[in-house]
């Protein structure tokens, strides 16, 4: 059987770091009480000249680089983000022409921060069935584009910064050894969407509007929607959690990240954290985690690697591949 096997990782950050201590002379905070209640240090946050397409083509190249692989070798590219450029055309099709990729095809896909869990589910599909032989996913934001800096609630949480990874199709002999994705379960919701939005929107306000959330809400849901999604995951998979070589979750908050890996039995040594450094990149936070585990060694070929994520809408998803 074809599997989508992942052969390049990429990612790219803005220069300018935010750290917490940043937002003491703007709103009442400190750095103790944003480390206590999520786990974040510092962000970083895009100047006038990075947006979201700048950035993904920066991680882009990187994965290519990685993979040994040149636009050319690309039949598709799925851009996973919130934040475009504009409201169109995709800023997936910007990035193409910025890669100098004047074939095949890119689109965007808006799931918020579940963004790229379903970009690469619908890679793997376009892989396996024959319409594409190699995907470039990428997840881009800048989502300090659409914080209101006055609400200490969300400002605090949400950074800017794009990760991708390269698919390509190989032969598989349809059992758990293979490498790539082995399984994915994606899930929405659109009961709890008035939990976490965005004021505004081309349709209703005419306006791009600001994130709203309610915490609280977003939090008790969380760690039951991620359980629900990586179980099913297990079951098709045909696994367990100590199967698992390591766990690559969404980087909203460390005490989301710590109880989902504690209600499902998975080791703390073998979850990757990156949200002390990044904060909350809504589609970007999985490719960016994922990167910066590949980069330092951690993950290696053969491992089996499970990727989560949950966001507005709400949407909740999880791949499981074997690197």
């Amino acid at each position: 059987m074809i599997r989508s096997v992942v052969c390049g990782v990429g990612s790219a950050l803005p220069r300018r770091i935010m750290r917490n201590a940043d937002f003491e002379g703007m709103m009442e905070t400190s750095d103790a009480w944003i480390v206590q209640r999520t786990g974040i240090t510092q962000r970083h946050i895009a100047d006038d000249s990075e947006t979201t397409a700048s950035l993904g083509e920066a991680a882009a190249r990187a994965a290519l680089k990685a993979a040994g692989m040149t636009p050319d070798d690309i039949d598709l590219i799925v851009l996973a983000t919130s934040t475009p450029n504009r409201t169109f055309p995709a800023t997936a099709v910007e990035i193409q022409e910025r890669l100098g990729m004047h074939h095949g095809f890119a689109f965007d896909m808006q799931a918020v921060c579940s963004g790229f869990v379903y970009a690469m589910t619908t890679a793997d599909l376009y892989i396996r069935g024959g319409l594409a032989k190699r995907v470039l996913v990428i997840g881009s934001e800048t989502f300090s584009r659409i914080l209101d800096w006055t609400d200490r609630s969300t400002c605090v949480l949400f950074g800017d910064g794009a990760g991708a990874v390269i698919l390509e199709a190989a032969e598989g002999g349809g059992t758990i050894e293979d490498r790539g994705i082995l399984a994915t379960s994606l899930r929405s919701d659109g009961s709890h969407q008035e939990k976490l939005y965005v004021d505004g929107g081309p349709s209703t306000t005419g306006t791009v509007g600001h994130l709203r959330m309610e915490g609280r809400e977003v939090f008790k849901h969380a760690v039951a929607m991620i359980t629900d999604v990586v179980e099913a995951t297990f079951g098709a998979g045909g696994i367990t959690a100590d199967d698992l070589d390591w766990f690559v979750p969404h980087q909203a908050n460390k005490r989301i990240i710590d109880a989902s890996a504690k209600k499902l039995g998975i080791a703390d040594e073998k979850v990757v954290i990156t949200v002390h450094l990044h904060g909350n990149t809504s589609a970007a936070s999985v490719p960016l985690a994922l990167s910066a585990a590949v980069q330092d060694g951690r993950i290696k070929k053969g491992d089996l690697v499970l990727l989560e994520a949950m966001g507005g809408g709400f949407t909740w998803g999880a791949v499981l591949v074997r690197w």
